[in-house]
């Protein structure tokens, strides 16, 4: 037996559709990792789709676990909270690091659009 047998039809169709929502802007942005010709432009794409992806499966999650357990379960969220934090740290990071050696390498000072 499940735990989730729980969940009322309602809740259950609720956190499955911001289930699917979280999968879709998540694969929406990978998806744009593959398509995007420079890296520059690519490293956009995958943390606005993990951005948003993790707000809907954080959602799912808080109303999952507060149905189940009669109570609002909000800890959750503080993983929404640092990876909303740590992803744009994450890319300007990256971005500095790539602008810094396409400098060196090749002398520009700019990267070509």
């Amino acid at each position: 037996m499940n735990h989730l047998d729980g969940l009322p039809p309602w809740a259950a169709v609720l956190v499955g559709v911001l289930v699917l929502l979280g999968a879709s802007f998540t694969f929406i942005g990978s998806l744009g990792l593959l398509r995007l010709r420079d890296f520059y432009k690519r490293v956009h794409a995958p943390t606005l789709g993990s951005t948003l992806g993790t707000f809907f499966m954080v959602a799912a999650s808080v109303v999952c676990f507060s149905i189940l357990q009669g109570r609002p379960v909000l800890h959750v969220i503080l993983i929404g909270v640092f990876l909303t934090l740590t992803t744009p740290i994450t890319l300007m990071l990256l971005v500095r690091a790539a602008l810094y050696r396409h400098r060196v390498e090749e002398g520009k000072q700019m990267p070509p659009r």
